[in-house]
């Protein structure tokens, strides 16, 4: 028989273990030894049975052990320790309490998925994770974060193996009231809700649940509620699930339902309203739209409107490719937002317009939600340096006559949450010279250039711990990789062999991620003997540990999986190469620390970030990668090795995996294995294997820290959008936008006309200054509304400036000529040997504006002008 309804039933708490439940509900514990620590003492067998979730291990334990422990004074006093350091952690001031200047009372952060833990399985990827590791950096900052996302009822989907290696899906079915969750109530006890009108008079209804991560509540909006129909009830039903007009759903759901949501909260609560609001990639996108609505309904002008809501919003895209964006029909966004539909007073021409891909090699069919959230914020960023020029370069048709380099997207480079990545034993290595409190705050907090307290430990203490997380995660890879084969329907006859898998005296190897084609799983195979070569070494063995999901609708992935594990199960090798089903993080924290090695070989430059190498590398693994995404940015022979590429244009793609491959088979051969076993002096140890770990965690550590990457955002990105915020009132709001469209009704007639130069100096020298005077047309607009600037810097072979400096010219006199032109001058000096060369611009210019490029308008000299003004010096 099967039940037609299930819920749960928890015990109830005896009263001296009532601060249980409140440690359980914070999802600080997931992050927090001590009170982990707590859990486990409560029933060790149930707490791993339950996958180290608290709140599952509160709803099994049996009444006679909590009246046993309500009565033991040892446990009670540690269970008032760890209530009394979550309070003065949620309550006391933190970093983002002792900055001066003014900040934003609080920021609303919006990601279609978060990995905070594994007992909230709600994410997919990189993406979800580095979210999850943003909200608890902000808490241990103290940064007055609400984090919006939805609730999936299925989550992503669990993966296993078929017996002949083939991925299987499975979507398991997600309780709520089983999860580390509150439901938001109002103050007569029901339940809070949003609700999002839809075409035909339906509408789509959620349910709000809280998630408390540390300080930062986490909103979760789910559409499994009766009022729904069965349609619409299905929003949330899985992460990345449904065609196109299911996604939409979503994402209108989590970017306009979730500002109705924070508004719902922060009414309840008393909460600060958010004066920034963060998106992290498009698929919030139409947060924007429910603001301007706000605004509209107050009686503000649909351009006023989009000008304050651009000013406190922050953009963020994870994308290297266009192909990785989310792009609807336009008629589909124009039926969501039509008559009868979502925010009626917006035009959805209006609405159109905003996601619309008007640069050349666009297509006018398509709704691109990158492009809205660029359009709506006024601040953006890429996740590494890299990926902040690719990003200039991908989106540069938005902002057409400006350089790629010009484009107002910034980059962060993402970080990762120290303390849910370091294995505790590497925290109380670090902790034994500075305390582990210090050791805490200097992972979470971050600030630091070094960790200098690393360069005094022993080398023997570093080795001994590098091969005791090995040998933890040779049992580890031996428990799943038994589980893997009774699930491919091995009987426990044909798993003997399970036993010899893996050394813990061998040279490990992880890769783990998704697997889309980019991030070439496979390459590894590209020469099987070569491969096999390596792992069964005589003298220098390695042994590789692989884990990841492909998309469910990937094929291609899949094959790439089938292809990986087939020649895993071979009998020869099958004790040096594994591949464990069902990647996710609590896998991850086993192996990040237990690898020595960290392979990363995608195709450059597609990693945005690419953050597992920066877990494993503060866990003292060394990276071997290709130079992208954060690697590119801050590889270092001390830390690790580059692997090189051949990514010319003249290369394609089976050639140049042949080429990439080789090139890794030789770093392995070559030069890490040699180190790995080389041993030197009197001690037997790998000195110099060693010493690389040390500098990994001395120079490396600091920089790879999700609290280095919060406080950049604070200081870069958020307290400017507060300011911005804070200036744009209504007034400045029309001010601004009457002056834009003013500004660019005028801009066809504003055109940059004859440049004199004069020499103070005989001869173009070092040092020299050259006085510009520049005949400009304005057209209707005045020397208010513009900046006209001087480029100048050297120049390539095609005469293009490289690495500019701008100087602004001024007006030489009170009113234009008589042919009404004005004439601007100031001096350029020549502060750069080679050949260099000068052009003038008009740019925009307005005191509300964060960039000259914002309008993505821009006056340049004519091509006859160009060539009669030739180069200063060659």
């Amino acid at each position: 028989m099967k039940a037609i309804r299930r819920f749960t039933v928890r015990p109830v708490l005896p009263q001296p273990l009532r601060p249980l439940s409140d440690l359980a509900r914070n999802l600080r514990w997931s992050w927090h030894a001590e009170t982990r620590d707590l859990f486990r003492s409560v029933d060790p067998e149930r707490w791993a049975a339950c996958g180290d979730d608290p709140v599952r291990l509160l709803g099994s334990v049996p009444p006679a052990r909590l009246a046993e422990l309500a009565q033991d004074g040892e446990f009670l006093a540690r269970l008032s320790a760890a209530a009394e350091n979550l309070a003065e952690y949620t309550g006391g001031p933190r970093w983002y309490q002792e900055q001066s200047g003014p900040l934003p009372s609080a920021v609303a952060y919006f990601s279609p998925e978060f990995g905070i833990t594994a007992a909230l399985p709600q994410y997919s990827g990189g993406l979800g994770i580095l979210a999850g590791d943003h909200l608890k950096a902000a808490s241990d900052l103290g940064v007055p974060l609400i984090g919006v996302g939805l609730l999936y009822r299925h989550g992503y989907f669990r993966q296993s193996l078929s017996r002949d290696g083939w991925q299987q899906e499975h979507y398991p079915v997600l309780d709520p009231h089983e999860l580390p969750l509150t439901p938001l109530s109002r103050p007569d006890g029901s339940t809070a809700h949003v609700s999002l009108a839809l075409p035909g008079g339906t509408s789509l209804r959620a349910r709000i649940w809280l998630a408390q991560v540390g300080r930062v509540p986490l909103l979760l909006l789910d559409s499994d509620v009766e009022d729904n129909g069965a349609g619409e009830r299905g929003v949330t039903d899985r992460l990345y699930g449904g065609g196109s007009e299911h996604r939409l759903l979503q994402e209108m759901l989590l970017g306009i339902g979730g500002v109705r949501a924070v508004r719902v909260y922060c009414e309840l609560t008393g909460h600060p309203e958010p004066e920034v609001f963060h998106t992290n990639e498009g698929h919030a996108g139409f947060l924007g739209l429910e603001r301007i609505h706000e605004l509209v309904s107050q009686g503000l002008d649909f351009d006023s409107a989009l000008e304050s809501v651009r000013a406190g919003t922050v953009f963020t895209t994870h994308t290297p490719v266009p192909a990785g964006i989310d792009r609807f029909d336009r008629n589909l966004v124009a039926r969501q937002f039509g008559q009868d539909a979502e925010l009626p007073r917006v035009d959805v021409d209006r609405v159109l317009r905003l996601g619309a891909e008007t640069y050349p090699g666009g297509d006018p069919g398509v709704f691109n939600m990158a492009v809205m959230g660029l359009r709506l914020a006024q601040r953006a960023n890429g996740v590494s340096l890299l990926h902040g020029k690719v990003s200039r370069e991908m989106f540069a048709g938005l902002w057409p006559g400006f350089d790629p380099e010009e484009v107002p997207i910034t980059s962060v480079t993402n970080g990762v949450h120290a303390p849910t990545w370091v294995a505790p034993e590497v925290l109380r290595m670090a902790g034994r010279g500075v305390g582990e409190q210090r050791a805490e705050e200097a992972l979470s907090v971050g600030g630091s250039e070094r960790w200098d307290a690393v360069a005094d430990v022993r080398d023997d203490e570093i080795w001994q711990l590098r091969r005791s997380l090995r040998a933890q995660l040779v049992d580890e890879v031996r428990r799943r990789l038994r589980d893997s084969w009774r699930q491919r329907g091995a009987g426990d006859a044909e798993l003997g062999w399970i036993d010899g898998v893996l050394d813990p005296d061998v040279l490990t190897i992880g890769f783990a991620r998704r697997v889309p084609s980019y991030k070439r799983l496979t390459l590894m195979l590209r020469d099987h003997d070569r491969l096999r070569s390596l792992l069964l070494h005589p003298e220098r063995p390695v042994q590789l540990v692989v884990a990841g999901k492909a998309h469910p609708a990937d094929e291609s992935g899949k094959r790439l999986i089938q292809e990986l594990v087939r020649f895993a199960d071979d009998p020869r090798v099958r004790h040096r190469i594994v591949f464990l089903p069902d990647y996710g993080m609590g896998m991850a924290q086993k192996l990040y620390p237990g690898c020595d090695i960290w392979l990363n070989n995608p195709l450059r430059p597609l990693e945005a970030c690419g953050t597992s190498g920066m877990k494993a590398a503060l866990n003292g693994c060394l990276n071997l990668s290709v130079l992208d995404g954060w690697w590119d940015e801050w590889y270092q022979s001390d830390f690790g090795w580059a692997i090189p590429t051949a990514d010319g244009t003249g290369t394609g793609p089976e050639r140049r995996d042949d080429l990439e491959a080789a090139a890794l088979y030789d770093l392995l051969e070559r030069r890490v294995t040699p180190r790995f076993y080389e041993k030197a002096g009197d001690s037997g140890l790998p000195d110099r294997w060693i010493e690389m770990v040390r500098r990994t965690l001395t120079h490396l550590g600091p920089k790879v820290l999700a609290g280095r990457m919060v406080r950049e955002y604070v200081e870069r990105l958020y307290a400017p959008a507060a300011r911005s915020h804070r200036a744009m009132d209504a007034d400045a709001a029309r001010e601004l936008a009457e002056w834009k469209a003013r500004v660019r009704g005028g801009w066809p007639g504003v055109r940059v006309g004859h440049v004199e130069t004069s020499s103070a100096t005989a001869t173009a020298e070092l040092g020299a200054t050259l006085t510009l005077r520049v005949r400009v047309a304005l057209g209707g607009l005045s020397p208010e509304d513009v900046e006209v600037q001087a480029a100048a810097g050297r120049v390539d072979a095609e005469d293009r400036l490289t690495a500019p400096t701008t100087v602004p010219l001024k007006p030489a006199s009170n009113g234009p000529d008589t042919e009404g032109n004005w004439v601007y001058e100031g001096p350029l000096t020549l502060d750069r040997t080679g050949p260099f060369g000068y052009t003038v611009r008009v740019l925009p210019a307005h005191r509300l504006l964060a960039s000259g490029a914002e309008l993505g308008l821009v006056a340049l000299p004519s091509e006859d002008l160009v060539e009669a003004a030739g180069l200063l010096m060659r």
